[in-house]
Formats: C-alpha cells, structure tokens, sequence
C-alpha cells in the first residue's frame, strides 16, 4: 500500500508537471522570440532616427559615427540614396533575425541578430523550469512518502490490534493517528476488545463460580448416596434418597442461578418464601458432615419468618457459609434467625479463631482468603445475596458472626415488632 501511494501521488504530479511544464515551456519560447524581434525591430528605428537626424543637419554619415550606436553582436545595414552602403559589424552565420527601416530621406536600415542568442536564452529558461520541475518531484517524493507512512503505518497497527483480537489477546492499544477514518476504525476496535474483555472475563468468572459452588452440593450429594450404599434399611433409603433429589434440584437451580448471574448480575427471580424451610433444610443437608467431624449444627431465634428471595440462592449463600464454618471453624454451628426493622436476618456462627483483623471486609473480595482456599465463596455469596436485594455482612470477626439480610414478606412486616 505505501508503494501504491507514492506511486500515485508520483503520478500527480508528474502529470501536473507536464502539463503546465509544456505549456511554460511554448509560452516562454514565444516570448523570448518575440521581445528579440522587438529588440531588433526598435534598433532599427533607432538608427533611422540618427541617420534621419545628421541627414537633415548635413552632418557626416559613417560607419565610425555610427558604429558605437549598435548592440554587440548585430549586424546593421545602412543604404542611402546616392552613396555606398554602410556595413557596421559582422553578418552572423545561419538562422538570423532581420528588421527593416526606412527613413524620410529615403535611406533603408537593415539590422540583424544571429537566432543563437535567442536559443540560448530559450536553453537558459528550459533549464530554470527544469530545475523547478526537478525540485518539485523532490519535494513530491518527500511528501508522498511521509504521507504513505502516515496511511500505511496506522492500517499496519490495526491489522496488529486485529490479530491481537482474534488470538485471545484483547487489551485496547489507545492509540489515535490525527485521521478521522482511521481514529473511527481504532475506537471500533478498542471498543470491541474492551467487549471481548469483559466477555473472556464473565466467562472465567462463571467457569471459577460454577466450579465453587457445584462442589458444595455435590459432596453433599455424595455424602447421601454413601449413607444409601451403606443401609439396608428401605425407609432409610427411602428418606436419603429424597433428600439426595432435593439436592439434584438444588444442583439444578445453583447451575440455573450461575448461568442467569453471567448474563445479567441483575436479574433476580425473587419471591416470598418460608424462611424456616430454607434454614432446616441446610441443617439437615450439613448434619452428616458436622457429624463426621465431630461437632454439631444448632439453630436458634425467632421462627414463623417469611422473606423475600430465591431459595436456591439463598440456600446456597447458607451453605457456602456453613461450609466455611466447617472447615475454617471450630466448635459448634449456630444458625440464629431474627428481625430487624422490615428485614429477616440468619446469622451463622461458630466458634473457632474467626477473620483475622488485616482481612476484615475485604473477604468478600475474590481471591482473599485467610486459610488457603480460592477465596471465591464469600464473594460469590455476596453476589448471590445482592441479586435479590439482600446482603451478606461480616458483624463480627472473632468469634465470626456473618449476617444474611433479606427483605421480609410486606404482610409480615406489618406485623407488631419484637420488643
């Protein structure tokens, strides 16, 4: 593309200058030929006039009176009536350029001028306009290359930026060119890598999110199915087994909840909910696992409470809770239940060492954590609580006390409040 540019504006100008060159070039030939023939046309009056002049006044007529009033170089012819031609200077050779005079005496003054010193002077003006010619294809050069690279090294950039974007790289480059077309094409480009971004970015969210929190219910999913391959009981099994499918539900509803979440964090599918059923049945759903560790799950608090929200999400907001009460905690689990203002709130507890202080709000971020894991449970128990308009808060860092907020039924929440 560079090539071509300069190729082009090459063109252009060679063009421009052939045209107006050529015609410069006739123009001045012309007029150099005709100012020459003036030149030699006026000498000739003038000698008429001073033969003219000493004729009437009886003055001498000769070739050295008249000979300093000649140009060099010319050649000038003086016929009287009656006396010998006056010859002053030498007849040039070859093409020449004659004007003729007569006088009021009679007399006929012939003047000639050899046509090389109009060639020379045409030769002098060829290489003036040849020179600008050649100064003008320099400066043509110069330009059009400084032109093409100002074109040429901005379409290279966004070819760069564009196979950047289509091998999985899609950082905006920022960089503008001073071209209006090529400054549009950059912001397109900067603005679909900033998409792309965001995109690769949602994607390996919801990739760590799903991985987290489908771990949860599968290992308690596991822990059933174990229960069931070790009784013979059929009531047991029986019973695990409905417990078992109301995690697959649970499975069903967190991989649902994660997929809605990735395409907009906005979007809540809230509705009014027994709040006792949601807290029981994650008692019922850790119970096994507490048990193995030894310790115990208790809850507490006021009862009869009906909030607003999504089940499944808020069933998984507990159980990563509980879940991290379990394996960072120590001592027993206690779910409380109360109200405050037109809010329910389930805190969960434990008894072990709690936040360390340096941390303190930050554990909802993603990747800090204070025991090693991937840090990605609180801060997608965050996001899950906030789709709905709940919230997740840390009231106390030692012994750890996190708080579930949600909205409560509009009827119950008219109802008398708790002393």
């Amino acid at each position: 593309m560079r090539r071509r540019l300069i190729n082009s504006t090459l063109a252009v100008v060679l063009v421009v200058i052939a045209v107006f060159g050529i015609s410069l070039v006739i123009v001045e030939t012309r007029t150099i030929e005709s100012s020459a023939q003036e030149s030699v046309q006026s000498e000739a009056v003038r000698l008429v006039s001073i033969v003219d002049s000493r004729l009437m006044g009886g003055e001498r007529v000769a070739s050295g009176v008249l000979r300093e009033q000649i140009t060099p170089n010319r050649y000038a012819k003086i016929e009287i009536p009656g006396r010998a031609a006056i010859e002053l200077g030498k007849h040039p050779a070859g093409e020449v350029i004659t004007a003729t005079q007569k006088g009021e005496r009679g007399e006929t003054i012939t003047v000639v001028e050899s046509r090389t010193t109009v060639s020379q002077e045409i030769g002098r003006t060829l290489m003036v306009i040849l020179g600008v010619a050649l100064l003008a294809v320099v400066a043509a050069v110069f330009l059009a290359v400084r032109q093409a690279n100002r074109l040429a090294t901005p379409l290279t950039d966004l070819a760069e930026t564009a196979e950047r974007l289509g091998s999985g790289d899609p950082r905006p480059r920022h960089r503008r060119y001073g071209v209006a077309e090529l400054d549009r094409v950059a912001d397109v480009l900067d603005a679909s890598a900033e998409r792309i971004a965001r995109m690769l970015t949602a994607e390996r969210r919801l990739a760590a999110d799903a991985s987290h929190q489908l771990r949860t219910p599968l290992t308690a999913l596991s822990m059933r199915l174990e229960e069931i391959t070790l009784t013979d009981d059929p009531d047991t099994v029986k019973e695990e087994a409905t417990i078992a499918l109301t995690q697959v539900e649970r499975l069903t509803d967190v991989v649902q909840r994660l997929l809605t979440n990735s395409r907009d964090p906005q979007s809540g599918s809230a509705v009014t909910f027994d709040l006792d059923e949601v807290v029981k049945q994650q008692i019922e759903e850790w119970r096994p696992a507490s048990r193995s560790e030894g310790r115990a799950i208790v809850r507490s608090g006021k009862q009869g409470l009906r909030a607003v929200g999504t089940p499944g999400a808020v069933s998984q907001v507990l159980a990563t809770l509980i879940e991290n009460s379990l394996m960072h905690g120590d001592g027993t689990v206690a779910l409380r239940t109360r109200v405050t203002g037109n809010q329910a709130v389930v805190e969960v507890s434990d008894e072990g060492r709690g936040v360390p202080p340096d941390l303190g709000s930050r554990v909802f971020e993603r990747t800090v954590s204070g025991r090693n894991s991937t840090g990605l449970g609180l801060a997608v128990a965050r996001d899950l609580a906030e789709a709905d308009g709940g919230r997740l808060e840390l009231l106390q860092g030692y012994p750890p006390v996190f708080a579930l907020f949600l909205s409560r039924d509009a009827d119950q929440a008219r109802e008398p409040r708790e002393p």
